[in-house]
């Protein structure tokens, strides 16, 4: 895949909307790019997650307690979560189409934390806006 394409795809990425093109690529660099067939699931509800999966092409089914509740295309993403802590998924994922997405592992993803100066406090910094949006949110509710 062009270089450009994945950092355009990995640019819309809201936990890594503060990072530089040299950071994003680091990313990219730390991520595969994999195609998987139609009717395959992606992530199991309940299971531990350890990886994000970027969509590139194709569309995937998202359903909690076996009720579908979103489709998600290309652009979209899902499992960032796993990246930062080990816990068991929320949801079922599965590929509705042929697919081709970026997966980034939590190992992998450790790695670039320890090697890139400043990125875990851009990613804090991110992460930290997004739970204040929640909080308000909960808040207004």
């Amino acid at each position: 895949m062009a270089k450009d394409t994945k950092l355009d795809h990995l640019s819309q990425v809201r936990l890594f909307s503060a990072l530089s093109k040299k950071e994003l690529n680091q990313i990219g660099r730390a991520s595969d790019e994999v195609t998987v067939p139609a009717g395959k699931a992606l992530v199991e509800q309940g299971s531990t997650g350890h990886e994000f999966f970027l969509i590139m092409e194709g569309t995937a089914v998202v359903k909690v307690n076996n009720r579908k509740v979103a489709t998600l295309g290309p652009s979209q993403y899902f499992g960032e979560l796993a990246l930062l802590i080990r816990r068991p998924r929320n949801a079922t994922v599965i590929a509705d189409s042929d697919m081709r997405l970026l997966v980034l592992g939590q190992r992998e993803f450790s790695g670039l934390l320890d090697e890139v100066r400043g990125l875990a406090h851009k990613l804090l910094t991110t992460m930290a806006e997004r739970l204040a949006e929640c909080d308000a949110k909960a808040v207004s509710h």
